[in-house]
This record gives structure tokens, C-alpha cells and sequence, in this order.
């Protein structure tokens, strides 16, 4: 299903908010952990809140589908928490280098 315009302006928005590329539908997102992601959905809007979310599944273990605020799932890793990790984005998309 082709994006309504009001959905490309946002993404081009977003695009612009994050400095990068957001998800889209069918692409393939690696966590900084190293597991392989598909976007289903994003973004996806709140009906109240109006926070946008990005809608993904897990390629691995139960396969299982997950739902993070947009914020959270292009932000940078927390390298307080995880020192040893060199990756900057949380997620990057799998044909990023």
C-alpha cells in the first residue's frame, strides 16, 4: 500500500529531526545486540498522544513483534550502560554501513 502524502511529509519531517533515514515497511533494522529486526509499520501514530512509534519483528526466537516510541528507536546507544559497544544508533538499518 503507497504512503499518503501527509505520511510522506512527516517522513521527510522526521527525516530531517533524526539526521537519517527512518524506517519503512519491509526493511531490515539490526539492534545494537546484533539481532535482525523487520519493520512492520512506522511510522505509527498515537490516536491520543500522537507519539510517533516504529512496529517491528524480531527475526529470530519467537519471532515475536515489539512496538518502541520513534524516539527511542532511532536515539543513540547508551554507552554509560554499554561501554564496550561502537555502533552510535540503538538501530541501524541492515544495508547502512
Amino acid at each position: 500500500m503507497q504512503e499518503s502524502k501527509e505520511l510522506q511529509e512527516q517522513r521527510v519531517l522526521l527525516q530531517k529531526k533524526y539526521q537519517r533515514e527512518i524506517p519503512q515497511a519491509g526493511e531490515l533494522w539490526q539492534h545494537f545486540k546484533e539481532h535482525d529486526y523487520k519493520i512492520i509499520a512506522c511510522p505509527v501514530i498515537h490516536t491520543e498522544t500522537r507519539e510517533r512509534y516504529c512496529v517491528y519483528q524480531a527475526l529470530y526466537g519467537d519471532y515475536g513483534i515489539f512496538c518502541r516510541p520513534l524516539d527511542m528507536f532511532m536515539s543513540e546507544v547508551d554507552h554509560a550502560k554499554y561501554p564496550q559497544v561502537t555502533q552510535v544508533y540503538r538501530f541501524y538499518r541492515k544495508n547502512e554501513t
